[in-house]
């Protein structure tokens, strides 16, 4: 049963381009650059090196990157609390018990209750949009996680190893120093550590070279490697992979195909996303769940509504409100479809092999969608 959606069943038709990721990280960097100060202008060019002012100590901390007119206001909560790993209940024991078992694993029902707490606790490294470096903005880490997805697809990759892929990148930017030269070597070089982690047949160092064009070597990928696992201390355990938690609480709410499918394609819309970072994996995966069924009850029939609305009574791990602040990024990024500028998840499950869900008429005509993101319904 579950065989059918963990890994993609089909090759995309083309190789991912490196070339349009190159140029896209190129227009990045150029809109960043500051004009060129003119003659009558004070300052280092003209070789006054004491122009400049030193800003005081702490002085930093004030300073806040203006806002981009015209963006969505996503509301972005406060951080959030710490899960130590609440135990479950009897009953959810009981009911995880029988979906692991659905599933072809079998635990005892103390290191069931034990990986239910680990799965809601929150990683070793936790990421937000202040975390990037100077150099690197929001648009380019989500150019290179769109150009990430497509390489993933290609190599027909477990689904585990593109989040773990992703939490490593993440995790690396904020522990230690990156540049936009080498931000495209550290996320082939993590998609390799977590191909090593989650595959049982691990892709070539040659053949990750060449899917960047061979604008990086063997030996280039090898010590971003050693520099990523330094960094990391070489703890590259995700326990709390989001996609794990996603199987394990649809498979205990016994959700229909088409739930857990578009589960998936809200649940990677939010890898491209930084902000989503900043969220429990655990929240992220069940906001995922109870999106996709609020948009599929509204198509389904009597019949089908009763079955799909079955599923969430068991599901109440997180309050409403707490899964509010996670709908809007999910909905923006659901309704620009197409007309995105990442569009690799969207094509990715447009395919006939992903049920086309990424088409489906409900997102489009999804009047919850647009009240997440305060438009008026179409």
């Amino acid at each position: 049963m579950w065989g059918v959606w963990e890994k993609p069943m089909a090759f995309p038709e083309r190789r991912p381009s490196w070339l349009v990721l190159q140029r896209g990280l190129e227009l990045q960097v150029d809109e960043k650059r500051q004009p060129l100060k003119s003659k009558e202008n004070k300052g280092a060019l003209n070789g006054e090196k004491g122009s400049r002012k030193k800003k005081a100590p702490g002085s930093y901390d004030k300073e806040r990157a203006p806002e981009k007119p015209g963006a969505v206001a996503c509301r972005m909560p406060a951080e959030p609390p710490l899960q130590r790993g609440v135990p479950a209940s009897e009953s959810l024991v009981a009911e995880l018990c029988q979906a692991l078992r659905r599933m072809n694993m079998s635990l005892e029902r103390d290191d069931v209750s034990d990986l239910f707490s680990s799965m809601r606790k929150l990683p070793p490294y936790t990421f937000q949009g202040s975390d990037l470096p100077r150099s690197v903005t929001a648009e380019m880490r989500a150019l290179v996680v769109d150009w990430l997805v497509q390489v993933h697809e290609y190599l027909n990759l477990a689904d585990d190893t593109l989040y773990l892929a992703v939490y490593l990148m993440n995790a690396y930017m904020k522990a230690g120093k990156v540049r936009v030269s080498g931000l495209q070597l550290l996320s082939i070089t993590c998609l390799f550590l977590a191909c090593k982690v989650e595959e049982s047949v691990c892709p070539e160092p040659a053949q990750l070279c060449f899917m960047t064009e061979d604008s990086f070597s063997r030996k280039d990928l090898l010590r971003m490697e050693r520099k990523v696992l330094g960094g990391l201390k070489f703890r590259l355990h995700y326990a709390a992979n989001p996609v794990h938690f996603l199987r394990l609480m649809a498979e205990v709410g016994r959700c229909p195909l088409e739930v857990r499918y578009l589960a998936l394609y809200f649940l990677e819309l939010s890898l491209m996303e930084v902000d989503c970072a900043h969220f429990e994996p655990a929240r992220l995966s069940l906001a995922a769940l109870r999106l996709a069924q609020r948009l599929l009850l509204q198509e389904a029939g009597p019949k089908d509504g009763k079955a799909l609305q079955e599923g969430p009574s068991k599901l109440h791990l997180y309050s409403e409100a707490e899964l509010s602040a996670v709908y809007p990024y999910m909905a923006k990024a659901a309704l620009q479809g197409p007309s995105s500028a990442f569009q690799a998840t969207f094509l990715k499950y447009s395919r006939p092999q992903k049920l086309c869900i990424s088409t489906s008429p409900a997102i489009a005509a999804s009047e919850f969608l647009n009240r997440c993101l305060g438009a008026p319904a179409p």
